[in-house]
């Protein structure tokens, strides 16, 4: 009897400890991703040399231990800029993802509250939206407003906001008759308090995982547009700017193209292994 009650006692305490426990992807992709946010806050704890300092002398070199990731053709270290080109990535990546999730929350609140008219407005602005090439639209912004992080974000948020926003619509029209709801507004609750405290919080909370690896797409997109020449102007330490300069040099100069490729999809991977293991630990949750 005793070792049953003791076994009713251990067994919730086994479940957490399974629960809490993260796998080996996941706890690898989280040290990854803790590495490069240190890299972009505090890039001087990896390394104190100049991203754009310049020296002739050094130019070409390739990997080595007085320079662990190569030389480009300035003598720049390869290393430094990639630790430093961290910062303008992840920064390109979270406020592209931000500006395409205010955007998509506010056209599917919109959509999915508005009535039967806005509704039907909204979806054939998000079918706009979507036959509009998002590399056509960069080169709007690039003719209207210039080359520069702050265009190459705009076009990003901009590309990814259709996506979203259908999402966020669904999950609209999904939770809007949800029985919570009704509740709240048989009480007499007032509208925006409803929206803000139950409707919105449930149906983003399926958003969280797309959102993290929504900052993995979005790094490679901007890269993909700084590749083409439409971001950091040069010699910026931005990966994709990085990947334009070192275009030209890939049969001599490998190093130069593979290690910013290199950060750009292991940083794809481990926010979308992050994902995964974030809707796993929301799917147990809600069971």
């Amino acid at each position: 009897m005793s070792d049953l009650i003791l076994d009713r006692v251990q067994a919730p305490l086994r479940r957490r400890r399974r629960i809490t426990l993260p796998p080996v992807g996941a706890s690898l992709a989280l040290l990854f991703l803790a590495a490069l946010l240190l890299a972009a806050l505090f890039p001087e704890l990896f390394t104190h040399v100049d991203p754009l300092a310049i020296v002739p002398r050094d130019a070409f070199q390739a990997p080595s231990w007085a320079h662990w990731l190569g030389t480009d053709q300035s003598g720049r270290d390869i290393f430094a800029r990639t630790i430093h080109g961290a910062r303008q990535s992840l920064l390109i990546g979270v406020a592209a993802t931000a500006l395409s999730m205010t955007i998509a929350i506010s056209l599917g609140l919109l959509g999915g509250l508005g009535g039967a008219r806005v509704d039907r407005a909204v979806g054939w602005l998000l079918e706009v939206l979507f036959a509009f090439p998002s590399l056509i639209l960069a080169l709007l912004f690039v003719a209207v407003f210039g080359s520069g992080v702050g265009t190459l974000i705009v076009a990003t948020g901009l590309g990814g906001a259709p996506g979203y926003a259908r999402m966020v619509r669904g999950q609209v029209l999904a939770v809007r008759n949800a029985g919570y709801i009704e509740a709240a507004r048989a009480l007499g609750h007032p509208t925006s308090r409803i929206v803000l405290r139950q409707l919105l919080p449930n149906a983003m909370r399926p958003l969280v995982v797309t959102m993290t690896m929504g900052v993995g797409q979005a790094i490679v997109w901007a890269s993909a547009l700084s590749f083409l020449g439409l971001g950091a102007r040069p010699p910026a330490p931005e990966w994709g700017t990085m990947l334009s300069m070192g275009r030209d040099f890939i049969a001599s100069a490998w190093w130069l193209t593979f290690f910013p490729g290199l950060f750009i999809v292991l940083t794809t991977l481990a926010t979308t292994v992050t994902g995964r293991f974030i809707q796993q630990r929301l799917e147990g949750r809600q069971a």
